[in-house]
């Protein structure tokens, strides 16, 4: 019987060992998770891509997509999520073959349809661990926010530059580190 408490101390004392480490280093679980998305597409004189309206939606994700025909008429059509996703997973293959303008320095402003979509909606399209692989990519985080002028991903990015700059200690201090040292054990 000892022997059974002594091996259930030890357990909770490694359980709280790494709750500590991982609180004292600051782990943290991703806030973000693939929503799906409204997104409005307009077509530049350019022929190329970028999303003027970005709304988060709770059914599947979807476009209207606006292009400007020969006679200078604007026409609307609409793109499934199945539509949406075949051009992704298309960019995507050509990002992994090293040919997609998404990853390409010196982009201008917007993309190809294929590449604004998997841009602004890889995430919600083809899961977090692809977007989170492309976002890593110096060229294609800056093209994606070329091609992406809405108002809820500027909002978004405002959001997300506040709470980071924000960010607490457990301990209730700011996470920003100061000149001047406390002598206590948690700083302060």
């Amino acid at each position: 019987m000892k022997h059974l408490s002594s091996l259930s101390s030890g357990i909770g004392l490694g359980s709280t060992g790494i709750l500590m480490m991982s609180v004292l280093t600051g782990c943290e679980a991703p806030q973000e998770q693939a929503q799906n998305k409204f997104l409005v597409i307009e077509q530049q004189a350019s022929g190329k891509y970028i999303v003027v309206e970005e709304m988060p939606t709770d059914g599947p994700s979807r476009a209207i997509i606006r292009e400007t025909d020969a006679n200078g008429n604007v026409k609307e059509r609409f793109m499934n999520e199945a539509e949406m996703k075949a051009l992704a997973e298309q960019e995507y293959h050509k990002v992994q073959n090293g040919t997609s303008e998404t990853t390409q320095s010196g982009g201008g402003e917007g993309m190809g349809l294929a590449g604004t979509i998997l841009a602004v909606a890889a995430g919600s399209l083809m899961g977090n661990m692809i977007a989170n692989s492309l976002m890593n990519n110096k060229n294609f985080s800056r093209n994606a926010t070329s091609s992406n002028k809405s108002a809820y991903s500027r909002s978004a990015a405002g959001k997300k530059a506040k709470a980071s700059s924000s960010k607490k200690s457990f301990f209730g201090g700011s996470s920003k580190k100061s000149s001047s040292r406390s002598g206590g054990f948690f700083g302060g």
